[in-house]
């Protein structure tokens, strides 16, 4: 399972956007469940920053499935 608090700690990254390419490879890596136990914390972070973060990891995972079908 993915904690978003853990991504942030063990990563560091410095924007929403670096946080969003983390959570997509690792999403393209195998993890199958995201918790988003917190807000992160950029000044970049949108409103709807669990819709955005959910999209990404969800749609690596279908991209991953697709290229496991071919």
């Amino acid at each position: 399972m993915l904690w978003i608090s853990e991504l942030i700690l063990q990563h560091q990254p410095v924007s929403f956007a670096q946080l969003a390419s983390l959570v997509r490879e690792k999403a393209r890596s195998g993890e199958r469940f995201l918790r988003m136990d917190v807000k992160p914390p950029y000044p970049d972070t949108p409103g709807n920053w669990e819709d955005q973060l959910e999209g990404v990891f969800t749609g690596s995972l279908d991209s991953r499935a697709h290229e496991n079908q071919l």
